[in-house]
């Protein structure tokens, strides 16, 4: 079956594991177009179930074959979270047993990227605050486009998606077991190639590989928009030009040439800004990190490529409205998110799992608030540590005291290895001698860490595991112990 089918207004899609972000991103747009959208999910509350109540899709609370329908309640496509399986998931086997067309998120957002005129956000990190950037100027210069951003995203009232209208789609796109393959580019933003997923990738090599077949998906006359700055994707670009000469190659960042170069950048408490060789605004934004500068030089330039295709070209007005929509943007959850301040205390939460990630992130959170800097990180995935072991070791300098806990385990790999939390630990100390503590779980560190914590501190969680839970609980406290 051509999965698209699925896609036309009155068609039956069921969704399974509607809850996860991309699943409730892609049923909203499928909603949108008329289609008859409904799923299951685990009884656990996500910020999905809200957007899905508001927009009327039902969905069950748990999974039972009796959910997938028969006669004219059979769906006519069953899309399944990357999380579940045939073998262990009785939705899916009935699916399978009624010969109802299936297909994993991936390929059915594959799917619909050609349906418009797509554009894939990619590399190793900064897709999710990258895209939401990106749609942030999509609105701000009212272009027609959709964009699925990779988590909720604060000046989208906290939804993962933007709808302008569906001419242009643009959407993060995931390298993990080659998943962006499916998405049908004519676009690609490209942010970082390094290695990451070793437990699919097992070397820098494999991951590169991996980027350049995305790549060659590009059609004769695609734009391949890249990070100069970051030696893995100025690679995979030299590499593609090479091979595939009819694709435009437009850079960006401190050290690219042309209109996208950054050839200045100021910094001070609460804001940086920064200048663009081909435009004549300076351009501020209220977000820590030069990074993000890098982030928003790419979403520019993707705009501008759609800017010149809608409207023929800038003008002021279109610069100044890319200007204030910059200014304004307050980032996505768990991207330098903001908990709150109790006690004189700042609290963040950030997603960032790979030494890259955590290195630029606290270096640009003391530049930009130029507070004492209290990290609590959570390592995961046994294979990334144990093949990132040293470069983890060295990401935290920017720290002033650093807690590091437990490794964050994932069902997707077979580790047999000994590399555990407290060898993370080990190999920090060698570095930062008494500036790091470990405590196995994280939320037992709080008491601890009220010891320790004083105004004017900024308290961050980082990485991909569970120990935003500490982050919460800690300013629960504060936040109780301020009303008294």
């Amino acid at each position: 079956m051509d999965i698209r089918q699925g896609f036309v207004s009155g068609s039956r899609v069921y969704f399974i594991g509607i809850k996860g972000t991309g699943m409730a991103a892609l049923a909203e747009f499928l909603h949108n177009r008329g289609v008859l959208v409904s799923g299951s999910d685990s009884p656990e509350v996500f910020y999905t179930d809200t957007i899905l109540k508001e927009l009327g899709i039902p969905y069950y609370e748990g999974f039972d074959a009796k959910h997938i329908g028969k006669g004219k309640n059979t769906p006519d496509l069953v899309v399944y979270s990357d999380a579940y399986s045939f073998t262990r998931n009785q939705e899916m086997a009935e699916a399978q047993r009624q010969e109802i067309p299936v297909c994993q998120y991936s390929e059915a957002l594959g799917a619909y990227s050609e349906l418009a005129d797509s554009s894939g956000i990619a590399g190793v990190h900064g897709k999710t605050t990258l895209t939401a950037m990106t749609g942030t100027l999509m609105r701000a210069v009212n272009l027609p486009a959709q964009v699925l951003v990779g988590g909720a995203v604060s000046g989208f009232g906290y939804r993962s998606t933007l709808d302008n209208g569906d001419k242009y789609f643009i959407a993060e796109t995931d390298e993990y077991r080659r998943h962006f393959l499916f998405f049908s580019p004519n676009r690609i933003v490209l942010t970082a190639i390094e290695p990451d997923h070793q437990d699919y990738y097992p070397d820098y090599n494999s991951i590169r590989e991996g980027f350049l077949e995305y790549l060659w998906k590009l059609p004769p006359g695609g734009e391949l928009i890249y990070c100069t700055d970051d030696p893995g994707a100025a690679e995979a670009a030299g590499i593609i030009s090479w091979e595939k000469r009819n694709i435009k190659l437009i850079p960006y960042g401190f050290t690219a040439e042309g209109d996208w170069g950054i050839i200045s950048r100021s910094c001070g408490l609460g804001y940086q800004r920064f200048k663009l060789r081909g435009l004549n605004e300076e351009f501020e934004l209220r977000y820590p990190g030069k990074h993000s500068c890098l982030n928003a030089a790419a979403a520019i330039a993707l705009t501008s490529s759609l800017i010149h295709k809608e409207y023929g070209g800038w003008n002021r007005e279109k610069e100044n409205q890319v200007k204030e929509a910059l200014k304004g943007f307050t980032g996505a959850r768990r991207r330098s998110e903001i908990i709150g301040e109790a006690g004189g205390i700042l609290f963040m939460d950030d997603y960032g799992h790979t030494p890259a990630e955590v290195k630029t992130t606290t270096e640009g959170l003391k530049e930009f608030y130029g507070r004492r800097l209290i990290l609590s990180f959570m390592s995961h995935t046994y294979t990334r540590t144990s093949a990132l072991l040293n470069e983890f070791a060295a990401s935290f300098e920017s720290a002033d005291l650093l807690v590091l806990h437990r490794i964050y385990g994932s069902a997707r790999e077979v580790y047999t290895g000994q590399v555990t939390g407290m060898t993370l630990f080990e190999k920090t100390k060698a570095l930062m001698g008494d500036r790091v503590f470990y405590c196995e779980e994280p939320e037992n560190a709080a008491d601890m860490l009220k010891e320790i914590l004083r105004p004017g501190d900024l308290f961050i969680t980082m990485g991909a595991g569970d120990n935003w839970r500490l982050g919460r609980k800690l300013f629960e406290k504060y936040s109780k112990e301020g009303s008294r």
